[in-house]
């Protein structure tokens, strides 16, 4: 059974993905993960109902991939519209580079 902040967590993280809203949250526990995960970062969460029913959430990681993690490793945020929008875009060198 899980306990009552991952059962918050999974309800908020379903809500938000039959919304199709932008999810983001901060990694807490990069063990056993510390080239995919950094401790404080802040990850895009990508909707999977499935995922969330099975108390992980899917993360874009270090690599650029998304990957499942355990709930417990981060905690899910709210941003305001202007940091999810600077989040989302792509960055200034990426678009340089394809220039």
């Amino acid at each position: 059974m899980m306990n009552f902040e991952r059962f918050i967590i999974t309800i908020y993280v379903m809500k938000r993905v039959k919304m199709n809203i932008a999810s983001f949250a901060v990694c807490i526990d990069n063990s056993g993960y510390p080239v995919s995960l950094e401790l404080h970062k802040i990850y895009r969460v990508l909707p999977d109902e499935r995922a969330a029913a099975d108390d992980t959430l899917r993360v874009i990681d270090e690599s650029g991939e998304d990957y499942l993690f355990s709930a417990g490793r981060f905690i899910v945020v709210d941003l305001s519209v202007a940091v999810k929008r600077a989040i989302l875009q792509p960055s200034r060198k990426v678009l340089q580079k394809s220039r």
